[in-house]
């Protein structure tokens, strides 16, 4: 496929074929179908605990991040990378059941030449002010430090990552056992939570490679070289025809371009230490929709297939990036959350309660879908723009 064929020539791909080959032989930990690794209580050796420890970074954002930054002078921008390198720890590891008591540490590598030290304060600063927000719903993040490193050589603007660590008692877990007769909750990735300062567009941290060269000119290239790896075939490198400030509508609202592909990754913490005190014995499955966007699940299921035919619908970042890039319908819905980036799977009984825990942070949340029994794991989406299937 033209689309396929371009991601690939940008280095990325929506599935990570080569990474889970080189990993498939890995311990899966106590809990193979967790959303994240499980390990025994090595730090203290209680068999009634686990462990739990993560890493992620907010990947291509940040070249993303600078230019913006670099164009408007918005030091804004680098909280939002700090935030979307963090949530995509903790997120995952809430999806565990993990919502409280995490020691966090960062590893920032920059290249000094171009980001000075007024933007890694910028992140520092935000980490502290993004651990007091969460305490404020009862999760008590605790910060460990870190290395900011200068590796120009190798870094081209920053690289910014976070591990978290947990000890967790096993009775509060939650391992995916996604069940036929289930519905799916969808909590929707944009809009403005209660705990958030601004519109969010849902972007999350995945697809950014591909979504900032779809959407912005190719001016940018040659302003900005240090923004993308130079082997990079020059017909896929910024290949949009927006500016990073021009105006997009979201509901009665213009944000920039620019500003609106850096939303910063939603956390649904809060949410989540809810739903968990509440309705965890009814909760038989959480789903991140990060890499993989709404195929996602398949990685947690097996003669199980999962149904999505009420989706949210497409909010303007999507629309925005589907019109700049001519992506094909199936390719979006693999790469980008399209709308909701957090699914929960329960019977219907307890569904309306989710619903209202959710919209109770003005998150929008509904019904999109349910599970029946199938042959192999599969995922269906059906949407205004076609029937998609994948496995």
């Amino acid at each position: 496929m033209p689309d396929q064929s371009k991601y690939g020539k940008r280095g990325v791909s929506a599935s990570k074929e080569e990474v889970h080959a080189a990993i498939k032989g890995l311990d899966k930990g106590l809990y193979p179908n967790a959303f994240c690794k499980i390990l025994p209580d090595i730090a203290a050796g209680d068999p009634d605990y686990c462990n739990i420890m993560h890493a992620d970074t907010a990947g291509t954002k940040g070249s993303l991040a600078y230019m913006y930054w670099k164009e408007t002078g918005d030091l804004s921008v680098w909280e939002g990378i700090a935030q979307d390198a963090i949530v995509m720890n903790l997120d995952d590891m809430a999806c565990v059941g993990c919502t409280d008591d995490i020691i966090l540490s960062s590893t920032i590598g920059r290249n000094k030449n171009l980001i000075p030290g007024e933007v890694i304060s910028t992140i520092i600063n935000y980490t502290v002010r993004f651990a007091e927000k969460m305490a404020e719903y009862g999760t008590r993040i605790h910060l460990a430090g870190g290395e900011t490193a200068d590796v120009g050589d190798i870094v081209r603007t920053i690289d910014v990552g976070y591990t978290a660590f947990a000890r967790l008692k096993r009775s509060s877990l939650v391992v995916n056992d996604i069940q036929a007769g289930d519905v799916i909750v969808g909590l929707a990735s944009y809009g403005q939570a209660i705990y958030e300062n601004a519109y969010n567009g849902g972007m999350g941290s995945n697809g950014l490679t591909s979504a900032r060269h779809d959407v912005f000119s190719h001016a940018y290239a040659s302003i900005y070289p240090d923004s993308y790896d130079s082997n990079t075939s020059e017909d896929v490198v910024y290949v949009g025809s927006k500016k990073l400030t021009s105006l997009v509508d979201v509901g009665g609202r213009e944000v920039a371009a620019g500003k609106l592909v850096l939303s910063p990754t939603r956390t649904y913490l809060p949410v989540l230490k809810q739903l968990l005190d509440e309705l965890k014995p009814h909760i038989h499955g959480l789903i991140h929709n990060t890499g993989g966007g709404q195929s996602k699940v398949l990685k947690f299921i097996s003669d199980k297939a999962v149904i999505k035919d009420n989706l949210f619908p497409i909010p303007p970042l999507f629309q925005l990036i589907r019109e700049e890039s001519g992506t094909d319908w199936s390719e979006m819905y693999q790469v980008f959350n399209m709308g909701h980036r957090l699914e929960v799977y329960l019977p219907e009984a307890f569904a309306e309660r989710a619903v209202d825990i959710a919209r109770a942070f003005l998150i929008d949340a509904r019904i999109i879908g349910r599970v029946e029994q199938g042959q192999g794991a599969s995922v269906e989406v059906f949407s205004p723009h076609g029937h998609f299937v994948y496995r």
